[in-house]
């Protein structure tokens, strides 16, 4: 594509003034990244991974309410077509490139906020992460004005369990849990057992031979107590009465 630019004026001979034109060539390519960057995101698009998930939901909510189109994504609301058309404009520049084409055929926000929510909202790496995410998400809807109960984190945070804990969900759920803080710390002490289990079966599979030193005790305690009962039987060859707990006391201090 040509392109022509004014440079300046050049005077001639006999008065004459001659207007040259710089011209240049712009390769297709260029010109569609440098439009591209008149429009610049608003925040960062989420990711084909779902890893910035919970900061893209801030974010898309701020922006959304700041530019008045917070109730489009909402569910019963009284959006104006023109109105869902700009919010759905607004989302669709925020995503990757591969969820654009996954949900082209999504032409409502309403429905593409559901879909990326339950696609995304049980990737959540760590209980201290999401109640990170949680506490900035309530502060901030309580800076707008929204009235956030610890009913409403506490229902947040269950109805987030993938559908494959569905059973601990409802056994969390029959709890009783009155306050936020109390579930997060069950969760806490729960994933920290989990890891504590997930360590221990990757450092010793089912079915593996047992711990070094534990066998190694075991010997010891056993060449120990056979010497033992040589020099204390006592009468009627009858062992010591200590002998056959004493294995079971070293090897629980062993471990």
């Amino acid at each position: 594509m040509m392109v022509y630019y004014p440079y300046g004026n050049i005077y001639l001979k006999g008065g004459a003034i001659y207007r040259p034109r710089l011209c240049f060539y712009l390769n297709i390519s260029s010109l569609k990244f440098w439009m591209a960057n008149l429009a610049k995101l608003e925040f960062a698009a989420l990711d084909l991974s779902g890893d910035n998930y919970l900061s893209w939901v801030l974010d898309a909510k701020i922006h959304l309410r700041a530019n008045g189109l917070g109730q489009t994504i909402v569910d019963e609301n009284d959006a104006s077509p023109e109105e869902n058309a700009k919010a759905m404009i607004f989302l669709r520049r925020h995503i990757h490139e591969a969820l654009k084409s996954e949900y082209v055929v999504v032409d409502e926000p309403l429905v593409l906020w559901k879909a990326l929510g339950e696609r995304y909202d049980h990737q959540k790496t760590s209980v201290s992460e999401y109640n990170s995410a949680m506490h900035r998400i309530t502060s901030l809807m309580r800076l707008c004005g929204e009235n956030i109960s610890e009913e409403d984190m506490l229902e947040k945070t269950l109805s987030t369990f993938h559908a494959s804990n569905v059973l601990l969900q409802q056994q969390y759920r029959h709890s009783g849990f009155k306050k936020y803080s109390e579930l997060v710390s069950c969760l806490l002490l729960a994933e920290q057992n989990n890891e504590l289990l997930l360590k221990n079966h990757q450092s010793r599979p089912t079915g593996s031979a047992p711990l070094p030193e534990i066998n190694a005790a075991s010997q010891e305690v056993n060449a120990t107590s056979s010497r033992g009962s040589i020099h204390k039987r006592g009468r009627g060859g009858k062992r010591g009465h200590w002998q056959g707990s004493r294995k079971i006391v070293v090897l629980v201090q062993r471990v």
